[in-house]
């Protein structure tokens, strides 16, 4: 049986489902949607044939060419369209849901699979994700601070605690800063990074707070949709003030177990903006494992850096919130009811959730 379906439905019912992604590697490696598997139907050489000689010569002789590879595999779409479903419903998209997710869902569909295609295909779950990241709204919680405040460990503590979060540099696979890259995985492409925000926001129940790190609007190669951008500006910011010493231990504690050629590469990044005078400074500390000295240095950057942008989010209601000591889990217990006590600011209006 296949049976076409919009966006909406296919995420309602996609548990039930596997659902193939029947681009090119090429394509499905730019961008997909998270928890799809690649089964693609041409390769991308086999792709680039075709589309030249629809390009060279004409659409019907494409059309036979793209039948003569993909009937090479029939077999092999079937079983491995078993494998991957198990007793499973399927779902297919293309980029446009044209012909090859019509083609393999007609295929699936004679070997017996409940088969639901995506109208539309990727392109059309692009412009929704977009479009919900934009329009849905919730009550965001920012958390600022200067650099080495634990805003990363506090958000986490607080999740432990039972507040909703989107951590924004987990999805991001980078902290921010010129350091961020340090100890991550390679960052997903733009396209990729939006996928994945938009799936872990669509989960979250947007009648109640979530606490965001306050981040730039790049994330090291990434950037933060301009919708969702937005709100997160207009959104009060609790402040997390957190004595200096306690700011450069925490960094010490994370940075200091990473060689000292790939600090010092860091630190070159932002050269220009530190200064020569500084960087010798931090590489000289480095050089003599002084990694307390060499956080100060870099904290002599980053709290400009900071503070400019906390100027530039007028619109926002900005609360500072005091802590001597960087203890993660009192802090968030202690944010919890901070934030109880300031909710009037920022209860708004909300889309319905889809």
């Amino acid at each position: 049986m296949v049976k076409t379906a919009d966006i909406t439905s296919l995420l309602q019912t996609r548990t039930d489902r596997v659902l193939l992604d029947v681009r090119t590697p090429a394509e499905f490696a730019q961008g997909h949607i998270p928890g799809a598997v690649n089964l693609p139907l041409f390769s991308d050489e086999e792709r680039a044939i075709v589309g030249t000689i629809y390009k060279q010569q004409n659409p019907e002789l494409a059309l036979l060419k793209g039948l003569e590879l993909a009937g090479q595999k029939m077999r092999w779409y079937v079983e491995e369209a078993r494998r991957l479903a198990g007793k499973r419903g399927i779902a297919i998209h293309c980029w446009r849901g044209g012909k090859r997710s019509e083609s393999m869902g007609w295929l699936l569909g004679q070997a017996g699979f409940d088969v639901m295609i995506l109208q539309g295909g990727y392109k059309n779950y692009r412009r929704f994700i977009h479009q919900y990241l934009a329009e849905v709204q919730a009550p965001f919680i920012i958390l600022g601070g200067y650099t080495g405040s634990g805003k990363t460990e506090i958000l986490h503590s607080l999740a432990r605690a039972g507040e909703q979060i989107l951590d924004l540099e987990a999805l991001a696979h980078h902290k921010g800063s010129a350091f961020g890259a340090l100890g991550k995985a390679s960052q997903p492409t733009v396209e990729q990074f939006e996928n994945e925000l938009f799936e872990a926001y669509l989960h979250l129940d947007k009648s109640h707070r979530i606490w965001i790190e306050d981040e730039s609007k790049s994330i090291g190669r990434v950037y933060i949709p301009a919708g969702f951008w937005q709100q997160m500006v207009r959104a009060p910011h609790i402040k997390l003030e957190i004595p200096l010493q306690e700011r450069i231990q925490h960094l010490v504690n994370i940075y200091a177990t990473f060689p000292r050629e790939k600090l010092i590469e860091s630190f070159t990044k932002i050269k220009k903006r530190l200064g020569g005078q500084h960087l010798s400074a931090a590489t000289e500390a480095l050089e003599r494992a002084d990694y307390a000295e060499a956080a100060r240095i870099a904290l002599v950057y980053y709290d400009k850096t900071y503070a400019y942008g906390l100027q530039q989010k007028q619109e926002a209601v900005i609360y500072s919130f005091q802590a001597s000591a960087l203890n993660f889990t009192k802090i968030a217990n202690d944010l919890i009811h901070f934030a109880d006590s300031i909710s009037h600011h920022y209860l708004q209006t909300r889309t319905t959730d889809c």
